[in-house]
């Protein structure tokens, strides 16, 4: 598995995520000049990690999107190890 270059965006993204940051589109457009954020969790997504997105209503009343990283799932990790016995890998699947 590929590792995230610490020279990107999606690197700072994900360093921020991993020492316990919730991010907001808005905060992440500030910080980092992100300017997709569901893009940048769904690349960090497919390295492997766990992040979540939780809706939560902003002190405003407009509702936003919050990625958090967390522990993943017992049923995802179960599917993991099921795809890997039937032989799948990355490589097969980005085929």
């Amino acid at each position: 598995m590929k590792r995230l270059n610490p020279k990107t965006k999606t690197f700072k993204v994900f360093n921020a995520l991993y020492n316990g940051a919730a991010l907001t589109a808005s905060q992440a457009e500030k910080r980092f000049g992100v300017g997709n954020l569901a893009a940048e969790a769904s690349r960090i997504r497919q390295h492997g990690y766990a992040v979540y997105a939780n809706s939560r209503k902003a002190g405003n009343g407009v509702q936003v999107t919050e990625y958090v990283m967390g522990k993943p799932s017992r049923e995802i990790v179960a599917l993991g190890y099921a795809a890997k016995a039937a032989g799948l890998t990355l490589d097969t699947i980005k085929a």
